[in-house]
């Protein structure tokens, strides 16, 4: 992927004002975890997510997950459609069904135009039980 024309150091959190949440329904379930996915995180902060596309929802355990970086522990829990479209943005807060996920670390865009990998940071790889049609929201951190 081609270098940014900026220096993604100056997209820092504070760029980010106030915006709506992204909001999206699970319509398909994933049930697998690798150990060395290699996933390659975009340098950018944050990504348009339009309503009616539907992306891989991937969870990490790993601290160090962000733009320009990667992850290799990670769990593919689900699809979903977005519902709300809005600007996603690492360090967003992600629910899942009314609980916490983690936090937005990053985008990797190995499947586009097809789908992004919206990858949130966790403790863990463990999760609780999902079903299609709960909901994922990312919004800003207060």
């Amino acid at each position: 992927m081609a270098e940014p024309p900026y220096d993604p150091n100056l997209i820092t959190p504070s760029v980010y004002g106030s915006r709506r949440p992204v909001i999206g329904e699970l319509v398909a379930l994933l049930h697998i975890t690798f150990e060395e996915r290699g996933l390659a995180f975009i340098q950018s902060r944050s990504r348009a997510l339009l309503r009616g596309e539907i992306h891989e929802l991937m969870i990490t355990d790993e601290e160090d997950a962000a733009p320009g970086g990667g992850a290799d522990s990670v769990s593919a829990i689900a699809f979903f459609e977005v519902e709300q479209g809005g600007l996603a943005v690492v360090g967003d807060e992600v629910t899942l069904g009314g609980s916490v996920l983690g936090t937005l670390a990053g985008f990797d865009v190995t499947h586009m135009p097809n789908h992004i990998n919206v990858v949130v940071k966790r403790k863990s790889l463990d999760i609780l039980p999902l079903s299609v049609g709960d909901r994922v929201e990312m919004r800003r951190k207060i």
